[in-house]
């Protein structure tokens, strides 16, 4: 299978916009529409469309942000996978992907994340990636995890 992380442009924001989570997911994540629109707003962020074997199954967003002290915080912000896609690997093989990606793009360094408490299949999956909660969480009541 060959997997693909796409910058979100031109040919493929419609496409985007029409990827759903499952009705127990939608608490846990923001719309397409709500991550596009968050990055027109914070031009740090880098939303990309996930493809498996060229077929769009999934989001992502991501970007350095400015801390509380001038310094710069590597986020992968939203990882979402389609609905009808999900189940078949798609969200473990991409968050490894994306992982590499950021390390690649913004050099090495620990990487943050939010996470709904009640999301324990995704908390699950960051922490076989490293990730660990740091006692820490958003302004939305998210844990954040960081790895590295």
């Amino acid at each position: 299978m060959i997997y693909e992380i796409r910058k979100v442009d031109k040919e493929n924001h419609e496409e985007v916009l029409s990827l759903r989570v499952t009705v127990e997911q939608q608490g846990f994540i923001e719309s397409p529409a709500e991550c596009l629109k968050d990055a027109e707003e914070w031009p740090e962020f880098r939303p990309v469309g996930l493809y498996a074997d060229k077929q769009l199954v999934g989001f992502a967003m991501y970007g350095a942000l400015l801390d509380s002290v001038g310094g710069r915080n590597l986020w992968m912000d939203r990882l979402l996978i389609d609905a009808q896609h999900q189940r078949k690997g798609y969200g473990r093989r991409f968050t490894e992907l994306l992982i590499e990606r950021m390390l690649s793009e913004y050099g090495e360094q620990p990487i943050y994340l939010s996470v709904y408490e009640e999301n324990k299949a995704a908390i699950r999956m960051y922490e076989e990636f490293g990730f660990a909660f740091i006692d820490e969480y958003d302004s939305d009541g998210e844990l954040i995890f960081r790895r590295g």
